[in-house]
């Protein structure tokens, strides 16, 4: 399979403001917030909206267990508790109302990180009733990180990185997947798996791809991570039209991460996680709404990392496109931990 590559000049114009702030702020952006956003709760991480933007699903900790928050009530229920498991990396609603679940499925040292890390990565897709009354159902597919979920239907995307199957993976070398989730006698099976991008196939040198998430309204396309893009410590956003094949590059920041989060339904607009990354692949980030016309036109969001180790990200948008939900990290964390959910208005919020 060969795939096309179409690379779009970022607008100069699209020059990064003073980041992060010459002097740090005192304590905390959890206390100190604008009007706009608010706290959720005082832990946890990876937050998720429920298509019927009521609830939110949320894990409690890297490995942990799954909750759902309840906007009316402001109640917190867990989710996973109910069966025997390892803990889990992601939960997203699925459009029909059941839940799909990324988690390892064998016993782990969880005080060792070498062991904590290699579990986050052989990480397995499974389906979990929104009765809640039986144990998850598995998929039998392996997820690098989190999959994409489509907001309209049970189609799916997934990745593949070289450390989930080094029989047919180099170093650095992934690959991303679709396929289409069907009951059959009541039970969920993965069907119509396609290869919709190989990294191999690229005529850039990345670290990896990973897939984050449909664009709406279509969803005929497919917004992922190019990692350390040509040996630099340079992440950036793609486009991956998944009938033709083209990859676009929707950033291309020099020295800066720029990694897609949640998409806004309109289609037209991701979030991104951004920060100058010269000199180092990782650092803390912000939340960040960027166009996804290839300008690279990019509106700051949050102002977290005015606070000395601290961030704003994983961020998801509702399907009504009013609200956003993102997490607070903290520098030196387990890779994706949060410390707390929060609620953004984006409505009211003003640049």
């Amino acid at each position: 399979m060969t795939f096309r590559i179409l690379l779009l000049t970022v607008a100069a114009a699209a020059a990064q403001p003073p980041f992060p702030p010459a002097e740090f702020r005192e304590g905390s952006p959890g206390d100190q917030l604008p009007p706009h956003i608010q706290r959720l709760t005082w832990f946890g991480e990876r937050p998720q909206f429920s298509h019927d933007g009521k609830r939110l699903l949320f894990l409690g900790a890297v490995l942990g267990e799954v909750y759902e928050y309840e906007f009316a009530s402001k109640r917190i229920k867990p989710i996973t508790a109910h069966f025997r498991h390892h803990g889990f990396t992601r939960a997203f609603y699925l459009a029909n109302g059941d839940i799909l679940l990324s988690g390892p499925v064998a016993t782990f040292d969880r005080t060792d990180a070498v062991a904590r890390e290699e579990a986050r990565r052989k990480s397995w897709l499974s389906v979990l009733d929104r009765n809640l009354s039986k144990p998850p159902v598995q998929l039998g597919e392996m997820c690098s990180e989190g999959p994409a979920v489509s907001r309209k239907n049970l189609r799916i995307a997934w990745t593949h990185r070289w450390q989930q199957h080094p029989e047919r993976l180099k170093e650095g070398e992934s690959q991303i997947f679709t396929g289409d989730i069907v009951y059959q006698n009541g039970a969920p099976k993965l069907v119509n798996r396609k290869l919709a991008v190989d990294s191999r196939n690229w005529n850039r040198k990345t670290w990896s791809f990973e897939v984050q998430d449909f664009v709406p309204p279509s969803e005929d396309a497919l917004t992922l991570a190019a990692y350390q893009v040509d040996g630099t410590t340079n992440t950036d956003v793609f486009r991956l039209e998944l009938a033709t094949g083209v990859l676009t590059a929707m950033t291309s920041s020099p020295d800066w991460y720029d990694e897609p989060e949640g998409v806004f339904p309109d289609g037209k607009h991701t979030v991104v996680e951004s920060a100058p990354s010269r000199g180092k692949p990782w650092v803390m980030v912000e939340l960040w709404k960027l166009a996804l016309d290839g300008s690279g036109r990019k509106e700051r969001l949050t102002y977290f990392t005015e606070y000395k180790g601290v961030a704003a990200d994983n961020a998801v948008v509702s399907d009504d496109g009013n609200w956003m939900a993102f997490q607070m990290g903290r520098r030196g964390a387990e890779s994706g931990e949060g410390f707390g959910v929060f609620l953004f208005d984006l409505r009211s919020a003003r640049p």
